[in-house]
C-alpha cells in the first residue's frame, strides 16, 4: 500500500484505496492539537461526537484545534458503553444536528472508541443522506480495527451491529497519546484485534506480537505505532479488495461469530468487545482443529498469547442451544446456516459452514 508524504514530519501515513472513496490514516503522537494542519473536509461547521469518559480528557483540545478551520464547533458527549449503542443514542446526534441548524457542510468528528465511531459514522451516513465524518479513535481497538473500513452501525437487542451502513470516513487520525489514559482492561481488549491479524493473514506479525507483547502492555510508543500501522495495513489491503464484505473481508471477523454471541447472550457491555473476540478466537481455533485444518500446537500457541494479553480464553456458559441460536443471527449466516471464519493454515483464513454437532463440541469444551 503506498504511503504518501505526511502533512506532519513525525506522522506515519497509510492510504485506504477505494477509488473516489479513498482516504488516509495518520498515526502519530500529539495529533489532536495539530488537527488544523491535517487534510480535513472543507466545511463551515463541525460537531465533535464523543462520550462522557473521553469528553473531559480530549474534547477541548480537539475543539480548540478545529476552531481554526470552522466557524462553529460543537461537542456532544454521549453516554459511555456498548449498552448505549442503540436508536435512542443515535437520535441524540440527530437532535443536536437539527437544533444547531446543521446542513451538508457540517462535519462529524468521532472522538472515542468503537462505539462512538460506529454510531457517529452511521449518523453521518444518514443525516441529510450523508455528511462527511472523520474518525479520531482514542482506544487501541478502534485504532487497529473499527475506525478503518467504513462499517457503521448500532446494535439491536437480539444482535450486535445489525442495523447500519457502509460509509467511509474522510480521514482517520490515530493519536497514540490517547492510549496513555486507556484503562488496562481496554488496552487488553484492543490487543485482541491486533492478535487476530496473525493467524488470518501474517504469522510474521504474530511472531512480532509474541516478542513485543510486554512493550505493548507497557504502552511503548514505538511498539504501539508498529502494531497500529501493521494492523491498519492488513485491514486496508483486505478492505481495498472487498469494501462491502461480499467475501474476502469477512475473514476480518475471525473470532467474532462466537464473540458476538457472547456479547449478546450476556447483555451488551458486560464483556468488552475485545474480550469477547479474544475468547471467540480461542473457540474458532478449536473449531479449525475439529475440522482438521490446524494442529494442537497452533491452538495452544495462540491461546497462550491471548491469555498473556490479559484476555479471557474460556467462554461463559450460555448453553449450547443459546449459542447456536444467537450465532444464526450473525451477518455471515446464510439461510439459517452458521458460517465461521476458521484458520485454514497458519496465516490464512477462510469462511466455512460447520455442522451443529461439531460446533456444539467446541462450545462444550471451551465454555465454563
Amino acid at each position: 500500500m503506498p504511503a504518501p508524504a505526511s502533512p506532519l514530519p513525525s506522522t506515519q501515513q497509510l492510504r485506504i484505496d477505494l477509488g473516489e472513496r479513498s482516504y488516509p490514516i495518520l498515526i502519530g503522537e500529539g495529533l489532536l492539537a495539530q488537527m488544523a494542519q491535517l487534510p480535513l473536509p472543507a466545511a463551515h461547521a463541525a460537531l465533535v461526537v464523543t462520550n462522557t469518559t473521553v469528553e473531559p480528557l480530549y474534547a477541548q483540545t480537539l475543539r480548540t484545534a478545529l476552531a481554526a478551520r470552522y466557524r462553529h464547533v460543537g461537542v456532544l458527549a454521549l453516554p459511555d458503553g456498548e449498552e448505549h449503542k442503540h436508536w435512542q443514542t443515535l437520535q441524540q446526534i440527530f437532535d443536536t444536528l437539527i437544533e444547531q441548524g446543521s446542513d451538508r457542510k457540517t462535519v462529524l468528528y468521532a472522538l472515542g472508541g468503537g462505539v462512538v465511531g460506529d454510531i457517529t459514522g452511521f449518523a453521518a451516513a444518514c443525516y441529510m443522506r450523508g455528511v462527511p465524518f472523520v474518525q479520531v479513535p482514542t482506544t487501541l481497538l478502534a485504532q487497529v480495527d473499527s475506525s478503518v473500513g467504513g462499517k457503521t452501525a448500532i446494535n439491536h437487542p437480539r444482535g450486535k451491529n445489525m442495523i447500519g451502513a457502509f460509509y467511509q470516513p474522510h480521514l482517520v487520525v490515530c493519536d497514540l497519546d490517547t492510549l496513555r489514559t486507556l484503562p488496562m482492561r481496554e488496552l487488553s481488549a484492543g490487543l485482541a484485534e491486533v492478535i487476530k491479524y496473525g493467524p488470518i493473514a501474517d504469522m510474521a506479525f504474530f511472531d512480532w506480537i509474541e516478542e513485543h507483547l510486554p512493550s505493548l502492555l507497557a504502552r511503548d510508543p514505538a511498539a504501539l505505532a508498529h502494531a497500529v500501522r501493521r494492523s491498519c495495513e492488513i485491514k486496508g489491503e483486505v478492505v481495498g479488495q472487498d469494501e462491502r464484505e461480499g467475501g474476502l473481508r469477512a475473514i476480518l471477523n475471525f473470532g467474532h461469530t462466537f464473540g458476538h454471541a457472547i456479547e449478546a447472550g450476556l447483555g451488551f457491555g458486560n464483556w468488552l468487545h475485545g474480550e469477547a473476540v479474544g475468547c471467540g478466537m480461542v473457540m474458532a481455533l478449536h473449531l479449525s482443529r475439529e475440522l482438521g485444518f490446524i494442529d494442537d500446537a497452533l491452538v495452544e500457541r495462540c491461546t497462550a498469547l491471548i491469555a498473556r494479553a490479559g484476555l479471557p480464553t474460556r467462554g461463559p456458559d450460555l448453553g449450547t442451544h443459546r449459542y447456536l441460536e444467537l450465532m444464526r443471527l450473525d451477518k455471515k449466516a446464510e439461510a439459517g446456516e452458521i458460517r465461521f471464519v476458521v484458520v485454514r493454515e497458519p496465516g490464512r483464513a477462510e469462511i466455512v459452514a460447520a455442522p451443529d454437532a461439531t460446533v456444539a463440541r467446541v462450545i462444550e469444551r471451551c465454555c465454563r
